[in-house]
């Protein structure tokens, strides 16, 4: 019997890429974000390559306070039960000390973390019950340094590598894996989104990953069972220097 995946942020970018590579390992899909238009057009073209699959959509904002509970309602309507969760829907948030009024931040929070962690809440207790099950929470190297700044964008995928660690090491006894993938630069539509096309324009290409490489390497990483990936061989490299005290204070300085 095959298996199914769930995507949040999955109308572009990584989460599309996810759709795409577990469709092509035989997962059926259920498929979530704000477009609903742009999910039909990912889902008619995957049932397209892969007619022996289901694809379903659901639109949702994850930002919405109810949405997670709404996302797991009618995964049980369907009758489905999801052995692959993926948390990917994430965007840049406002900047916490300029920006005003305060629920665009409240909102910016309940899609970075607070959702990520219900739909955790909600899907892992099946899997257990089930004894298998797979978790994919995507954060970003941004979670592995603190910059000047960057006082929400950074913090809540740091969450997210202590929420994935503490989740990991509670169910992989019972069959169940959590990663957390903290990819560097990718190109995706992340960043025209954001509106930093001119930054993404001044940087370096090899600081730069394929989202099919970001996703292959995270797929690979938790079915090995491996709590933390860090995709990208550049940022691998670099990870433990990131971590060090030393290093640590002299980015503090610079930035």
């Amino acid at each position: 019997m095959s298996k199914t995946a769930l995507i949040t942020g999955a109308s572009a970018g990584l989460g599309a890429e996810f759709a795409r590579q577990l469709a092509q390992q035989g997962y059926n899909l259920v498929l979530v974000a704000r477009r609903l238009e742009k999910l039909n057009e990912l889902a008619e073209g995957l049932q397209g390559e892969h007619p022996n699959l289901t694809v379903s959509c659901i639109a949702a904002d994850l930002s919405d306070k109810a949405a997670p509970q709404q996302i797991f309602e009618q995964t049980q309507a369907l009758g489905i039960d999801i052995d692959f969760l993926i948390n990917n829907a994430g965007a840049a948030g406002p900047d916490l000390l300029t920006e005003k009024p305060w629920q665009p931040h409240a909102d910016f929070l309940q899609l970075m973390m607070l959702s990520v962690t219900e739909l955790c809440y909600l899907f892992t207790p099946g899997m257990v019950e089930r004894g298998f099950g797979r978790m994919i929470n995507v954060s970003s190297v941004a979670a592995r340094i603190a910059r000047a700044g960057d006082c929400h964008y950074g913090p809540t995928k740091t969450y997210l590598v202590a929420l994935s660690e503490g989740m990991g090491l509670a169910v992989k006894a019972k069959g169940v894996h959590v990663s957390v993938l903290c990819p560097g630069f990718t190109h995706t539509d992340f960043h025209e989104v954001a509106g930093m096309s001119d930054m993404k324009a001044a940087m370096p290409e090899f600081l730069w990953y394929s989202a099919e490489t970001v996703v292959r390497e995270g797929l690979q990483a938790v079915e090995r069972g491996k709590l933390i990936c860090v995709s990208g061989r550049l940022y691998r490299w670099l990870d433990p220097f990131l971590q060090s005290k030393l290093t640590r204070g002299l980015l503090r300085k610079v930035f």
